[in-house]
């Protein structure tokens, strides 16, 4: 019997991916649970596996191109069906998956990494049932795009060749700055006018934009279009705080841990949301209601090389502050690493952005729609304050940016939930009392 394995619907309102790499080939035996291909999604670069051992008979789909859920990745030729009959299956519909002795696959559980894929395409036709002059002609066939960094096509197009005409030797073909010059050297092709023109620069550079980096940019207008945003701004003294995580950071070291100041915000935030529900909701306006969540997973917003992510820590207000600096230095690291699953990714009911390592004090923060609200961490600064004895003294003063949904969430609510966090940040001791 030949299955189809279809790209799964793996959650989180993903509809396409970009086929990174594919681990098997037509013809080769696999067993269920072994990947079969490396998709990059809007979230993450996920391992597709096999839902059923036996053959691949076709292959859909080339590395660099884009596939939408419910579209065919696979044949798999499985126990029962003899070579000869599949081969007549598939002669019968060439361009496509067969219809006859099918079973199709509705979905399949799958793990992933963030990476980065190549270009967008289509679906190329199966090569079931050509026989050996037509594949011969097929193969002749020049690409219609070829597979390829945005580096090697800029370097291409810098040097005055056709990047489609030069065959690739990176994985799946991919042509890489090598083949470029090597082909380059070959042809005795010389640069294009363009680029030999004196002191003459390039004024601009192109890149094709990423799956993670398209994401960015549809969630950013989602956000925007759909929740009425209003930002404000505090500061908070944690003089106190200062001293308590110089106390512990050595001891936090000698167990592997790096104590930043990231575990007590996160706590402090919790707590504030358990006394502020209207800041862990959303809002259902398919069904005329409010959705207050009795949960606290708080999303962190990490900056990677490939683009912003936001990794969400699970059930924040029942951790200790140790077990949130073991959480959050776990997580950046997956992130920075590129080992975040979806399970990393979903589920968060609250988000914040710490942009004050890098620099700047304010901010005017995007809500993670469908959320309520996120908080953003400025950089701390020392400065002159005033004690309760009137006395000016030396302060430590942490900036904090808090982003709403105002369709939820009212100005006084908003101030009162940001004064709650500053009392937890200035007087950390009631971060385990309460």
């Amino acid at each position: 019997m030949r299955h189809v394995f279809k790209f799964p619907d793996i959650g989180e309102g993903l509809e396409e991916g970009t086929i990174v790499e594919w681990y098997v080939k037509k013809g080769q035996e696999v067993e269920s649970g072994q990947s079969l291909v490396q998709v990059e999604t809007d979230k993450v670069t996920t391992d597709i596996p096999s839902p059923k051992t036996g053959t691949i008979a076709a292959l859909y789909g080339k590395e660099g191109e884009t596939i939408n859920v419910g579209d065919p990745l696979a044949e798999i030729e499985i126990e029962g069906v003899e070579g000869e009959e599949a081969v007549e299956e598939a002669k019968k519909e060439p361009a496509g998956p067969s219809e006859e002795g099918v079973e199709e696959e509705e979905g399949a559980g799958v793990v992933g990494t963030i990476e980065v894929a190549g270009d967008g395409g289509h679906l190329p036709s199966s090569e079931e049932g050509m026989d050996a002059t037509q594949k011969s002609t097929e193969e002749e066939k020049p690409r219609k795009k070829a597979l390829a960094t945005p580096v090697a096509r800029a370097l291409a197009k810098d040097l005055g060749v056709d990047i489609n005409e030069i065959k690739g030797t990176g994985p799946g073909g991919r042509v890489m700055k090598e083949d470029i010059h090597n082909y380059v050297d070959k042809q005795g092709k010389q640069p294009s006018k363009a680029s030999q023109k004196e002191g003459q620069e390039q004024t601009v550079e192109y890149e094709d934009l990423t799956q993670i980096r398209k994401t960015i940019a549809k969630n950013m207008v989602q956000s925007k279009h759909n929740a009425a945003h209003m930002t404000v701004m505090d500061e908070v003294e944690i003089s106190e705080l200062v001293r308590v995580r110089g106390k512990y950071k050595e001891k936090y070291k000698d167990q592997g841990l790096k104590l930043n100041y990231l575990p007590f915000i996160l706590k402090a935030t919790a707590l504030a949301l358990k006394k502020h529900r209207q800041l862990n909701a959303e809002m259902d306006m398919d069904n005329g209601r409010m959705i207050y969540k009795k949960y606290y997973n708080i999303g962190i917003a990490v900056d990677t090389e490939k683009g912003l992510v936001v990794p969400v820590i699970k059930n924040v207000d029942k951790l200790s502050i140790s077990e949130l600096a073991e959480k959050t230095n776990e997580i950046a690291q997956k992130a920075r690493d590129g080992e975040l699953t979806m399970d990393d990714m979903k589920d968060g009911t609250f988000t914040i952005t710490s942009y004050g390592s890098i620099g700047g004090q304010f901010a005017v923060p995007v809500i993670n729609y469908p959320q309520a609200g996120i908080l953003g961490i400025g950089r701390i600064l020392k400065k002159p304050v005033v004690n309760d004895k009137d006395e000016i003294v030396p302060g430590q003063i942490l900036p904090l940016s808090l982003s709403v949904d105002h369709r939820i969430v009212d100005g006084g609510e908003v101030s009162r939930f940001l004064n709650t966090i500053i009392e937890y940040l200035g007087e950390p001791v009631n971060l385990i009392m309460d």
